[in-house]
C-alpha cells in the first residue's frame, strides 16, 4: 500500500510541476559611469524592480513616469527609457549601460 502511495504522490507532484507556469524574469547587470556596477531583476507579475546594489538587496516599487519606466524608494531611483539607464542615489546621477 505504501509503494503505491508513494508512486501517486511523486506522480502528483510531477504533474504539477508541469502544470504550474514558469515566472519570467530578467537579470540584468549594469556598469555605471560612476563606476558603481549593479544587477537589476524584473519578474513577472511584479512591479518591482529588484537591485543588488553596495552589497544590499533593494527592492524598487514602480512610480508614475512621464517617459520611460520610474522606480524609487529611499532616495534612490532607478528610470529606464529608450536606450538609457539612470540610477540616482541621494542627489548624484549616473548614466549606466547594460554589461
Amino acid at each position: 500500500m505504501r509503494r503505491y502511495r508513494k508512486r501517486w504522490l511523486l506522480a502528483l507532484a510531477g504533474a504539477l510541476a508541469v502544470m504550474l507556469p514558469a515566472t519570467a524574469q530578467v537579470f540584468t547587470t549594469y556598469h555605471c559611469r560612476d563606476g558603481s556596477e549593479f544587477v537589476a531583476a524584473f519578474y513577472e507579475g511584479d512591479k518591482r524592480a529588484h537591485l543588488q546594489l553596495d552589497g544590499k538587496a533593494i527592492a524598487l516599487p514602480k512610480r508614475v513616469a512621464l517617459t520611460g519606466v520610474r522606480y524609487a524608494r529611499g532616495g534612490i531611483t532607478l528610470r529606464l527609457s529608450k536606450g538609457s539607464v539612470t540610477l540616482k542615489r541621494g542627489k548624484g546621477t549616473t548614466d549606466c549601460t547594460p554589461y
